[in-house]
């Protein structure tokens, strides 16, 4: 039967829903780390990276949105629970007090991981014709580059 008789969206596969909820999951898994670094920073450099863990923390709060709205309109169910993203994210929490420096690199990792997942989920979106997908990914891919680039900065 045809999809859309199904009030299904054409490009929904089980491929792009998983995809999409593991650049979800490490969306909120680096929401998250960053706000958590925001409270905690100390140093030198506590002002810009003060605002700079803000930034990323607000970004990353919309991007969650975008990416479980997604989820939704390709027609699939999105597993809010904090347990299910926490074990599907390659990013991990941190409990632990860090140095700003330590603090940038765990977020710098954070934001090269976020952009890598989103590529490979747009490479997923091509293969299923899906170039909603493919461009909500780009954008997103892009906005996490720059993060890490401003990460990288603080780190020279």
């Amino acid at each position: 039967m045809d999809t859309l008789e199904n009030n299904q969206n054409p490009y929904s596969s089980a491929e792009v829903m998983d995809a999409i909820f593991q650049a979800l999951s490490e969306t909120a898994v680096s929401t998250m780390l960053a706000q958590n670094f925001h409270w905690n920073v100390t140093g030198m450099a506590f002002a810009p990276l003060h605002q700079l863990f803000q930034d990323i923390y607000e970004d990353h709060f919309e991007a969650q949105d975008s990416l479980a709205e997604r989820i939704r309109a390709l027609g699939s169910f999105v597993d809010g629970s904090l347990t299910s993203m926490i074990s599907k994210s390659k990013i991990k929490e941190c409990s632990e007090k860090l140095t700003d420096k330590e603090m940038i690199k765990e977020m710098l990792f954070a934001q090269e991981t976020l952009a890598s997942t989103l590529a490979g989920v747009s490479d997923i979106a091509i293969e299923n014709g899906d170039k909603i997908t493919e461009d909500l990914c780009v954008e997103r891919g892009l906005i996490h580059e720059k993060f890490a680039w401003f990460l990288r900065a603080h780190l020279e």
